[in-house]
């Protein structure tokens, strides 16, 4: 995917309020940027945010932190919240693999949506569900592990069963086509514009203790 560059991305987010600067700082007491406390849940790869705008204002009593590492994408997020701010809901501009040196067992749920494919096998160490992204998930979790995904790629969901299943996690829900179940869903912008197409989505839950 091609980036658009956007005037000044970098300046706007930096002077948000609901924007984490220097996150490293946080580490062991993100509940202390919320209002109240509650399960920290994660988005990672968030895009423009529509997804955990929706989840935020659906569980007013979890608290959601959406990371994106492109400025000019999670600009649009920011726009959203500035018009219609939320209290559990906060974002940060910094790439997954460095995770670790920001959260310390402190997140309850994972969601990965989307998420680029990388569908080459020379890349596939850098797919968000790879045994080295699985690993640096281990340290944030609080206890139990919960990760969910959607993605319309087969070759990275046929990928993420096997590294799940590898890793040990016990699998909750999985379908190829989300649209046929009864699973509570909120839609992405990606989603609802592969849908239109006719286009199947893949989702799964897993847990791990």
């Amino acid at each position: 995917m091609r980036l658009r560059n956007v005037k000044n991305a970098s300046e706007i987010i930096s002077s948000c309020e609901y924007v984490i600067k220097n996150p490293e700082n946080f580490k062991g007491n993100f509940q202390s940027i919320f209002d109240k406390e509650g399960e920290i849940h994660i988005e990672i790869g968030m895009g423009k945010g529509k997804f955990l705008y929706e989840m935020a204002k659906n569980n007013p009593q979890i608290n959601f932190i959406g990371i994106e590492k492109y400025a000019s994408i999670l600009i649009r997020a920011v726009e959203k919240i500035k018009e219609e701010p939320l209290p559990n809901l906060r974002f940060m501009c910094v790439d997954a693999k460095n995770l670790e040196d920001i959260f310390d067992h402190e997140i309850s749920c994972i969601y990965l949506n989307f998420s680029d494919p990388w569908p080459k096998n020379r890349h596939a160490n850098r797919r968000l569900t790879s045994p080295i992204f699985l690993a640096i998930y281990e340290n944030l979790f609080v206890k139990k592990k919960r990760i969910i995904q959607k993605t319309d790629n087969i070759i990275l969901f046929a990928s993420s069963l096997k590294n799940f299943n590898n890793a040990r996690y016990t699998f909750k829900d999985v379908s190829l086509d989300l649209a046929s179940t009864d699973i509570s869903n909120i839609e992405t912008e990606y989603e609802a514009k592969f849908k239109s197409k006719g286009m199947k989505i893949n989702y799964l839950s897993v847990e791990k203790e």
